[in-house]
Parts: C-alpha cells; sequence; structure tokens
C-alpha cells in the first residue's frame, strides 16, 4: 500500500509541475496555477497527512 501511495503522489507532482508549465495548454488547461494544479497538490497534501496519521497510529 505504501509504495502504491509513493507512485500515485510522485505521478501527481509530476502532473501538476507538467501543468503548471503549460504542457497541457494545447487540451484547454490553462498554465500557472489552474484547477488542475491546485487539485494534483491537494491530493499530494492528502496523501501525506493520510501516511502521518496512519504511521502515528502504529506507533501509538
Amino acid at each position: 500500500m505504501v509504495k502504491i501511495l509513493d507512485i500515485v503522489g510522485l505521478s501527481l507532482i509530476a502532473i501538476m509541475s507538467l501543468g503548471f508549465v503549460g504542457l497541457f495548454e494545447p487540451y484547454g488547461i490553462k498554465n500557472g496555477t489552474s484547477e488542475l494544479f491546485w487539485g494534483c497538490a491537494g491530493g499530494t497534501l492528502m496523501i501525506i497527512i493520510y501516511r502521518k496519521m496512519k504511521k502515528k497510529k502504529e506507533e501509538g
């Protein structure tokens, strides 16, 4: 499960950075801080929070 979350997190970061520089502009997605950027950033943040909570739960 941890490896899957790592792969999903890295792919979200890759998509976020590609969207930020404007690679998806031909598909109608604006470059910069668009909805794609914030969606990927939020998803990555949720993965980080989930893993931190799970690690804390296992320790205690």
